[in-house]
């Protein structure tokens, strides 16, 4: 069926429902208070209202409640009220008003009332009347119907019947009824505004219907709390579970890096080879157990003001220390495990130390050195002749070499040779060599050992350089191409003395005397540093002859020998010499 013209709410059948009961032969409507099947009327009170005048009515004072579910349908309205009239007989045929527009309460009214004298439908309930023609008032009785009000002002129509008033409406619409949504009570009830209480639905019979299938049905309030309980778990769980890995994602890229507390403990001998950047010598520390990981090491050592400072070279250091610790103890030299070459060292006083660090037995070192020479990698120019004292003279540069305890001598000794030739790679030296008319890199090499032995300063080797390039010219008649250093002499006999005797020193024939023969010595002296042999390549050119040094401090250089002779009488005063 249709539900034109329907509002919210169950409505009561309209008395003119055309399909409530029989309509009676000949298309006729029963009479008020007429049984519908043959029925005897009742009697109705006088109708007070059926001999006035014909006014227009308000179209809602008279509407009778419709049957929500029946066509409705129109028909010609009878003139007088009261009593049943042929619709067909003497009648003149009015328009029929149309109850609808584009399907159903298109502006909220409902149709205009016909004229009031019109002939209404038989009482659908068989409602008395007082007499044959008459009709109650029905809005004149306390139990009257009220107008019916159209679908935009109507209000929830009165409780009905059960079985005749349907529970759903299709103009509202539907709730969640899940008692976890709704905040049920016990009742299936809603608590609106949360005080414990059903606030709407205790009086519908229809939302205590519901309540009671619920409860017929077992379901519980604890339902609604086991229902919160396991979202709650579920959510605090799967807030969890994306803490744990944010956290552990955070921690990776930003976190920072594991590392150990403290100085550590034990000793732990690292070598850090040539050329380590700080990811390396943090892969070699780690792998020694010495820091936890290299990221914490690299994070250390770019704070540390000396950590770009880290040399190659053997450290004592401890098990599971902090990476700062460690960078701390690594910028110190004392905690290197290091031989140190210094600058100007003779051979002899190397092999002495090389014994002392690896703890072996004095005068093991120069033996091997002796021994095994042809095997420690000395270049093609090096000179074996048989005044040379020692041919690695020259060759064990100068520089810190690590060491550990399981290092030979020979291994060392190898290293020293190998830092030597790749530094003299460095220098020009047979340029050098032609341009002051020597012999080739030895010279220069046996030159630069003596700049290194009787300089004090930078500024002292290239006038030093100088002084023995004047010196070895051949027109030099002032010394007679004589060098007269006191550095060789002292080399021949293994001491450092200032103090030498004119007599000692002039009568000596020792090959590396230069105050008895002209020209170099036949090998260096010692093991030169660069600076040394770089004032060798570029010496000055002032005309310095001669030089001497009162105070062991400062050097001071003449030209002639009349101002050295000055110079030395004051130096053979000051030491009592005659």
């Amino acid at each position: 069926m249709t539900e034109y013209g329907r509002g919210p709410g169950s409505e009561p059948w309209h008395p003119e429902d055309p399909l409530y009961g029989d309509q009676g032969w000949g298309g006729q409507q029963p009479a008020h208070g007429q049984d519908q099947y043959g029925g005897q009327q009742q009697p109705y009170p006088h109708d007070p209202y059926a001999q006035q005048p014909q006014q227009p009515q308000d179209p809602y004072a008279q509407q009778q409640p419709q049957d929500p579910y029946a066509q409705q349908q129109h028909y010609q309205q009878q003139p007088g009220y009261g009593v049943q009239q042929d619709p067909y007989a003497q009648q003149p045929q009015q328009p029929q008003q149309p109850q609808y527009d584009n399907g159903g309460w298109g502006t909220g009214q409902q149709p205009a009332a016909m004229p009031y004298d019109a002939q209404p439908a038989a009482d659908p309930y068989g409602g008395g009347q007082t007499g044959y023609g008459e009709t109650q008032d029905y809005y004149g009785t306390q139990e009257a119907y009220p107008p019916p009000q159209p679908p935009g002002r109507r209000e929830a129509a009165p409780q009905q019947d059960p079985a005749r008033t349907p529970d759903w409406d299709p103009e509202v619409q539907p709730e969640e009824t899940h008692p976890f949504f709704t905040g049920a009570d016990d009742n299936g009830d809603r608590d609106d505004n949360g005080d414990g209480k059903d606030d709407d639905y205790d009086d519908d019979p229809r939302e205590s219907r519901r309540g009671n299938e619920r409860r017929g049905k077992g379901k519980k309030k604890s339902r609604s709390g086991c229902a919160c309980l396991v979202v709650s778990l579920v959510l605090v769980g799967g807030l969890g579970g994306v803490s744990y890995f944010g956290y552990s994602y955070w921690k990776d890229k930003y976190g920072a890096a594991p590392d150990y507390a403290g100085s550590g403990s034990g000793s732990v001998e690292v070598e850090i080879p040539k050329g380590a950047f700080g990811s390396d010598i943090g892969n070699i520390l780690k792998k020694k157990g010495v820091v936890k990981s290299v990221d914490a090491f690299v994070s250390a050592q770019s704070e540390s003001p000396k950590g770009k400072s880290i040399q190659a070279g053997v450290y004592l250091l401890h098990e599971k220390m902090s990476a700062a610790e460690a960078v701390k103890m690594m910028v110190d030299p004392n905690s290197q495990n290091l031989l140190v070459i210094p600058e100007g060292s003779r051979n002899t006083a190397v092999y002495a130390m090389v014994d002392k660090k690896l703890s072996l037995k004095k005068g093991t070192t120069k033996g091997i050195a002796t021994a095994k020479r042809s095997e420690l990698g000395l270049p093609d120019w090096a000179v074996n002749g048989k005044d040379v004292k020692d041919p690695l003279e020259g060759f064990l540069y100068p520089a810190a070499y690590p060491v550990t305890k399981e290092t030979k001598p020979e291994t060392i000794l190898k290293k020293m040779v190998e830092r030597s030739n790749e530094e003299y790679k460095k220098l020009d030296l047979e340029g050098t060599a032609k341009k002051y008319k020597l012999d080739g890199p030895w010279q220069v090499l046996t030159v630069a050992s003596l700049v290194q032995a009787e300089g004090l300063t930078h500024d002292d080797f290239r006038k030093m350089a100088e002084v023995v390039y004047n010196r070895l010219k051949p027109d030099n008649t002032v010394t007679n191409r004589k060098l007269e250093f006191d550095s060789a002499f002292n080399y021949l006999n293994n001491q450092s003395k200032i103090k030498i005797s004119t007599k000692e020193i002039r009568t000596n024939p020792d090959p590396y005397n230069t105050y008895y023969h002209e020209g170099l010595p036949p090998g260096p002296i010692s093991n030169p540093g660069d600076e040394a042999l770089r004032a060798t390549l570029s010496p000055t050119d002032n005309g310095w002859m001669f030089f001497i040094s009162l105070d062991g401090k400062k050097t001071e250089f003449t030209k002639t020998a009349a101002e050295h002779e000055k110079l030395n009488d004051k130096f053979k005063e000051k030491h009592g010499l005659g």
